[in-house]
């Protein structure tokens, strides 16, 4: 079995300048994608994709390769992951190189776990799944949710949880948005059928702001703390 890690990292970011390069805690933010995917031993290769020299060079010098870059076409606003990733597999396989497993992982996400990467890939082989992503549970009821209208009336949802008790409710979970497991051919195929593992919510955090960012850190320093 063949695996790879691909790390989607486009330049140009508009609302953190230069965010897949922007120093976190010491290093660039991508470097922490790539040393987790290292870590697991899982890899036969921890690619970059991107067309940026600078975000290139970057990860080349945390250990990721870069064997060629993202073409103008994946690499505007309007590409979506999918693309980018079907770009990937099918240049490699112009080289000669194939793979049975390929996992997405997201340039911004330093908190992850190098054991919640082989925790999903072994509930993929494991399983019937083709795809295996993290998920968290929300961290407050979703039932309990209220709908607020223009004028500022505000309503439930659903109404029938008013009075339900939070642990007579059931634990609804979102996706993490920081790697995910695939098998190739069935992916390439579109046969889609898609697994999860719960992480801790430690473990994620959106970086969209500078405000997200600073919670990232905090969130880091937090997991880093001897238990």
């Amino acid at each position: 079995m063949k695996n790879l890690c691909i790390i989607p990292a486009r330049g140009g970011s508009k609302r953190i300048p230069k965010k897949n390069i922007k120093d976190f805690l010491g290093k660039p933010i991508i470097a922490y994608s790539i040393e987790t995917a290292l870590e697991t031993g899982l890899f036969d290769e921890v690619m970059v994709s991107t067309d940026d020299f600078e975000i290139a060079a970057v990860a080349q010098k945390f250990g990721a390769k870069v064997p060629f870059m993202r073409s103008a076409e994946t690499a505007n606003d309007y590409a979506s992951t999918a693309d980018v990733l079907k770009e990937v597999i099918a240049r490699y396989t112009e080289l000669g190189r194939e793979f049975d497993h390929f996992c997405c992982f997201y340039a911004t996400a330093p908190l992850v776990r190098s054991k919640d990467v082989v925790v999903a890939f072994e509930r993929m082989q494991q399983s019937d799944f083709s795809c295996v992503y993290p998920v968290v549970q929300f961290s407050y009821p979703i039932w309990r949710c209220l709908d607020l209208a223009e004028d500022g009336t505000m309503t439930r949802h659903w109404p029938e949880f008013e009075n339900s008790r939070s642990q007579d409710l059931p634990n609804q979970y979102h996706d993490t948005g920081t790697f995910y497991w695939y098998k190739t051919k069935e992916w390439l195929a579109g046969d889609i059928s898609v697994g999860g593992i719960e992480v801790e919510e430690t473990t994620i955090q959106d970086i969209d702001t500078e405000t997200d960012w600073k919670l990232a850190e905090m969130k880091y320093n937090l997991m880093k703390q001897p238990k």
